[in-house]
């Protein structure tokens, strides 16, 4: 009896640290506070703990891991397993994703925008440009077009941005150059003291981040439609963790991308957009709409030469870029 009991007491302790061992945490590196822009990390990591029974779980941090700017940097060398980054902080690191990042795409919706760039992180020269930062994309973070939140004298025509100082990163910066803006890129962190000081007149952010990161507090007019681009934000993780996850866990992390995403984009579109009306009215916050004709000579001015410069840039890295480009515009003509 006591050789039997002490049989199923090995048993019992070899399993119990079976069962330790196949735990699973991975840290996950974001920035600001949980909003909009992070509902399908914060998803993500519910979905794969209930997926596991709790066995592999997410640590999701605001900005206690690295800084924003940093992200790629750290899922590089395995600091943490997971990120999300925006590719117009640091443009030279993932220059093949920048391609979305071009002013007047003409990408229509949340969803169109989820399809494209995770048709685009599928590309064999995307996931090569990654892959030189053991990073593997995971999953977009889809925005609308940005918009400018500004102080002082609104800008009623476009000639008024000349010599205006904006925040606008990647493309949208590009575009509002064509216009005579002076663009100067920093990240979201950095942005309500710029606009507070007078660093810059005018902020482009997504409806979420100007609420998030407090320029509506500050900002006494909003472009309704200018709508010089968005940004592309992605979520990686560490390909090295990724290919040493067990079966069932890898599974769990890949199976639950796309409820993630319908959970992002189902809160962005009924959540966030259904408070921003609100929120500019409350504070005063005026409301500049531009013509259609004067958007049409915007557009003219900024998407051709900023595609042009693009391409000729890319193919200089050794890019495919003129296939990048029309893999993009093949997709949002279809």
């Amino acid at each position: 009896m006591k050789t039997l009991l002490g049989a199923v007491t090995v048993a019992a302790f070899s399993l119990g640290l079976a069962t330790e061992a196949m735990a699973e945490e991975w840290n996950v590196s974001l920035w600001g506070k949980r909003r909009a822009f992070t509902e399908h990390v914060e998803k993500l990591a519910e979905l794969v703990s209930e997926k596991t029974g709790g066995a592999f779980t997410l640590n999701i941090s605001y900005g206690g891991l690295s800084q924003n700017t940093e992200n790629l940097d750290g899922i590089s060398i395995g600091a943490f397993e997971m990120a999300q980054f925006c590719a117009g902080y640091h443009r030279d690191k993932n220059p093949s994703i920048t391609v979305l990042e071009l002013p007047f795409l003409g990408i229509s919706s949340l969803d169109q925008e989820r399809e494209i760039s995770m048709a685009l992180y599928d590309h064999p020269a995307v996931r090569n440009d990654l892959a030189r930062w053991n990073a593997t994309l995971l999953m977009p973070s889809p925005l609308p077009q940005y918009n400018f939140v500004g102080v002082g004298e609104a800008p009623r025509t476009l000639d008024d941005y000349k010599g205006m100082t904006v925040r606008a990163t990647g493309g949208i910066g590009a575009a509002m150059e064509m216009i005579g803006a002076v663009p100067t890129s920093m990240s979201a962190t950095e942005v309500r003291q710029a606009l507070d000081s007078g660093v810059v007149k005018a902020v482009s952010f997504a409806p979420h981040a100007h609420m998030s990161f407090g320029t509506i507090e500050t900002g006494a007019w909003w472009t309704t439609n200018l709508n010089p681009g968005t940004v592309n934000c992605p979520v990686v993780v560490n390909t090295d963790a990724l290919d040493a996850l067990s079966d069932e866990h890898r599974e769990a992390l890949l199976g639950s991308v796309d409820e993630a995403l319908d959970h992002y984009i189902d809160y962005y579109n009924n959540e966030t957009m259904a408070k921003w009306g609100p929120a500019l009215e409350e504070r005063a916050i005026e409301q500049i709409t531009y013509s259609a004709e004067a958007l049409a000579t915007f557009q003219q001015a900024a998407a051709g030469p900023a595609a042009t410069a693009w391409i000729g840039e890319m193919n200089d890295r050794g890019l495919p870029a003129q296939e990048l480009y029309d893999f993009v515009i093949g997709m949002i003509g279809q």
